[in-house]
């Protein structure tokens, strides 16, 4: 007979031996001070720098966003107390779903208690409710967005990341009467390069293919008034669903969609994800209707972080530090081995007060783990500094290999508009 406890030992066993086990940092953020955060060390608490953290912008500890949560749990209490449909429903959901809509330019708004729940449930019910459907899919999507096509078990072709002329060749071959939606992401989270949006938008349009894009990394940090990549390639006319979170850009939580009115309220009267779940707390609302609407009129947030991105960019090529890519704020540092990425983690934040987690695989393929670095506007110029300092002198001393040097007036540090404070 099975001994599943022997069984799970052995299972966690293995991925300790090949380098997937994940190991938690204890934090607590300091709101006013962030990213300074407290770690809980076992040999007691000390103070850390903290540089993985997807509240790009800091707006996490905003005064407008901390007040609004403040005055809705003194208003409504902690949770809504049900689903959307079952007296969840708050004021704020309205509100904060006629934001979101009017700042993408759309009828109609949805909000849901995660990013990944937007996935499954918008793919899920396009999967089910469309006849036939086919999806194309990008090879880099998100596992939350493989996962919603592939339950549906409608036909599903992957396309070359980021390549149109193959999403062109498959579609080409496909019956011109299917209906069929292509899905990609704007930034791709773990390499933080940038779709070619206009040209895959464009070649979906010519087969008659809906296009569901998944902006959880750009809403916020791009476009005008955080409106994401589709706005600011001048496509966004051109998305038919765009899936936003506010657990990055807007430093709150929660997830959305926005698109036509119909096939929104589709995925309100349709899926499951949405119907049978708690609404997001009315308190979480708030706080992402108030960050959605300072970075709807403020650039200060947006000018900052792609300073402090192309300042830390900058600095790892000019030091030989390899980079995946450097097309986003995200800043991904090649390690390309998962033992060595944990020591480097570890070293970084044991020596050297900087936490920066090590991502290995299934989140990306194996021989390719990192640190993905996220800076901030919270990060001053000294700090960055101070972290590449500390990443160059780790480097050598694990034996790490080097990129070619780039000089870092090559390195395309991104410039800083008038009158914004570094």
């Amino acid at each position: 007979m099975l001994d599943y406890r022997a069984f799970f030992t052995d299972k966690i066993a293995e991925i300790q031996a090949n380098g997937q086990y994940r190991t938690f940092v204890e934090i607590e953020r300091l709101a006013g001070r962030f990213p300074a955060a407290i770690h809980h060390h076992p040999d007691g608490p000390r103070e850390i720098t903290v540089w993985c953290s997807n509240d790009h912008l800091g707006m996490g500890q905003h005064p407008a966003v901390v007040a609004a949560m403040q005055g809705s749990i003194e208003r409504s209490g902690a949770a809504a107390g049900g689903s959307r449909n079952i007296s969840g429903t708050n004021r704020t959901h309205v509100l904060l779903e006629r934001e979101i809509a009017e700042l993408h330019n759309k009828e109609r708004g949805l909000t849901f208690i995660t990013g990944y729940a937007v996935n499954d449930a918008v793919l899920g019910v396009l999967g089910k409710l469309l006849p036939g459907v086919i999806f194309f899919s990008d090879e880099q999507n998100h596992a939350s967005m493989i996962l919603g096509m592939r339950a549906t078990r409608a036909e599903r072709r992957i396309f070359r990341h980021n390549d149109p002329a193959h999403l062109e060749e498959l579609l080409a071959t496909a019956d011109p009467e299917a209906p069929k939606v292509v899905a990609f992401e704007s930034i791709y989270s773990m390499d933080g390069d940038v779709a070619p949006m206009p040209e895959l938008c464009a070649v979906a349009k010519r087969h008659n293919a809906l296009v569901y894009v998944d902006e959880a990394h750009s809403v916020g940090m791009y476009g005008p008034g955080g409106a994401g990549m589709a706005a600011q390639m001048g496509c966004a006319d051109q998305v038919d669903l765009l899936m936003g979170t506010f657990a990055k850009g807007y430093g709150t939580a929660g997830g959305y969609v926005v698109g036509d009115g119909p096939v929104v309220d589709a995925v309100r009267s349709f899926a499951p994800a949405f119907i049978f779940t708690l609404a997001m707390p009315p308190a979480l609302a708030a706080a992402a209707l108030a960050s959605v609407r300072h970075l709807r009129e403020s650039d200060n947030e947006r000018l900052l972080l792609h300073h402090r991105a192309g300042m830390l960019q900058g600095l790892f090529q000019e030091a030989g530090i390899p980079l995946v890519s450097t097309e986003s704020h995200i800043v991904p540092v090649l390690v390309g081995d998962p033992h060595l990425c944990k020591r480097l983690a570890d070293r970084l934040l044991d020596d050297h007060l900087c936490y920066a987690q090590p991502i290995n695989f299934p989140s990306v393929p194996r021989g390719t783990e990192r640190l993905r670095i996220n800076p901030s506007p919270v990060h001053s110029p000294a700090a960055v500094r101070h972290f590449v300092s500390a990443v160059d002198e780790v480097w050598d001393e694990l034996g790490l290999p080097r990129a070619a040097p780039v000089p870092q007036a090559a390195a395309g540090v991104t410039p800083v508009g008038a009158g914004t404070t570094l």
